[in-house]
């Protein structure tokens, strides 16, 4: 069994491969807040509080966007429960990912 601090590790590492990919291509900004607006659309009448927490973070920019998304406090892993990066990382990406966690983990399970 892991811990909730081992699964936000591995959240956490997850969103450090997302930020890596959108500094070396700013473009996925705009994906990400796409995928964002519409989170925040899908809940008219009663705001979502993640998407509007997030769409305050975008407002600030790609640096201060990632910084809470790769942040190691528990905002930031509060705001990474309910992320908008989730269509940055190809399949391939994510499984390579997950593969590689799982490697590193004491009983070579995947979180």
């Amino acid at each position: 069994m892991f811990s909730p601090r081992d699964l936000d590790l591995k959240s956490l590492a997850l969103h450090e491969l997302v930020a890596q990919k959108m500094r070396s291509d700013p473009s996925l900004f705009l994906k990400a807040r796409n995928n964002l607006e519409r989170l925040a659309d899908r809940h008219s009448g009663s705001p979502d509080l993640y998407a509007t927490a997030w769409l305050a973070v975008f407002d600030q920019g790609l640096d201060e966007a990632l910084a809470v998304a790769t942040s190691d406090t528990e905002r930031g892993q509060s705001m990474r429960s309910s992320s908008p990066f989730a269509s940055i990382l190809s399949e391939s990406e994510r499984l390579g990912f997950l593969k590689a966690w799982a490697s590193r983990t004491p009983r070579g399970c995947a979180l």
